[in-house]
Parts: C-alpha cells; sequence; structure tokens
C-alpha cells in the first residue's frame, strides 16, 4: 500500500473541492416526465430530493399535467413556472414531455434537452411516437433517459448521438439502429425487456 503524504490528503481535498464546485456550475434537470394525455406515467426519472415519496412526485406529476393541458405545446416546446420550478414541455399524439429544473436554470438549456428527448424518440421509435409505442418500447426509452442525464447533470442533448448510443445498447451484434427492420427491432426490443426483467 503506498504511503499517503499530508500534502497528498490536501491536494485531493482541493482537488475535490474543485470538482463539487463545476457539479454546482453546470446546468441540471431535475426530473424528466413522460406522461400519456390523461396524466398517468409512462416513464418518469427524478434526480433530486425535492419529492422525497412517491406521492409528492404524483402530486407533482398531476400538478403539471392539470396546469399544461390546455395549452397548444405541440408544434413548439413551451416554458412554464410551475410550483417554483420551471417547465419545459411539449405534446405529440397521446404523449407529453416534461423536463423539469430549478428556478435558476437556463431555460433555453432546459428547453434543449426536452427537444432533444422528444427527438431521440421519435428516431428509436422511428416517428411512431404515441402512448402504445412507447410502453412497447420503455426499455428504450428509460435507456434514453440515462443517455441525457445522470444524477441530474446533462450529459448529452443531441438526438441522434443520444438515439445511436441507444441503440448500441439494445441492438445484438451492434447494428446501428437504420440497419434493422421493424421486426428485427421489434425482436431485439423484446429479448432486451425480458433481459433487463431477468436481472
Amino acid at each position: 500500500m503506498p504511503n499517503i503524504t499530508f500534502h497528498d490528503i490536501t491536494l485531493m481535498l482541493s482537488t475535490l473541492s474543485i470538482y463539487l464546485e463545476l457539479l454546482e456550475s453546470c446546468p441540471s434537470v431535475k426530473n424528466i416526465l413522460l406522461l400519456d394525455s390523461e396524466g398517468k406515467r409512462v416513464a418518469v426519472k427524478y434526480y433530486s430530493d425535492d419529492w422525497p415519496t412517491l406521492t409528492a412526485k404524483q402530486n407533482f406529476e398531476k400538478s403539471v399535467f392539470s396546469k399544461t393541458q390546455k395549452t397548444n405545446a405541440r408544434a413548439e416546446a413551451e416554458i412554464a413556472m410551475i410550483e417554483n420550478y420551471i417547465v419545459s414541455y411539449k405534446f405529440v399524439s397521446d404523449l407529453h414531455f416534461f423536463v423539469t429544473a430549478g428556478d435558476d436554470e437556463n431555460e433555453l438549456i432546459l428547453a434543449t434537452v426536452l427537444q432533444g428527448f422528444f427527438d431521440a424518440v421519435g428516431i428509436l421509435l422511428r416517428n411512431n411516437v404515441d402512448k402504445r409505442s412507447a410502453l412497447e418500447n420503455l426499455d428504450l426509452i428509460l435507456l434514453c433517459l440515462d443517455e441525457i442525464v445522470d444524477g441530474g447533470i446533462i450529459l448529452e442533448t443531441e438526438a441522434s448521438v443520444i438515439a445511436e448510443k441507444v441503440a448500441s445498447q439494445g441492438l445484438d451484434g451492434g447494428a446501428p439502429l437504420s440497419e434493422q427492420t421493424i421486426s428485427q427491432a421489434i425482436a431485439t426490443a423484446r429479448e432486451h425487456l425480458a433481459r433487463s426483467l431477468l436481472k
């Protein structure tokens, strides 16, 4: 075991302090929600302890849904302030996409995260974006969320990059998503879901 000196410990603490300061200055999100047209969960991921219980999370989801359902966020993303959080949202078919951040975050960055998620889901579902397709490919959507944000820190917002990373994780043999037939993609998704359920 190597000898660790006081200088080494001081250097490590200094490096950790700088790292934590950088993390605090990085744009972050509190949650990403994918709800159906009735406000029920399709896929959700929380990155903050602002909602410590399942009930608190569900109440927030109901609040966000009820305050946005009458808007027309189909062509472009909308932004609203709900319960002191910035919420960027967009609807397509019977799905409602939401990205939430603290009130001190940049709305443009939040809208970029939302658009990246929205477009990546569109690529992965071959532009057949509806609740049924989303539920049939839930594993791909959850992988998509993991590629976009980790622990609240935004990792990627480019839809094609996100979709390619998800496709390479979810496909046998590493063939790009664009080179698979629909039946191959469905079979691969089923196998991946079965494997994830057996873990």
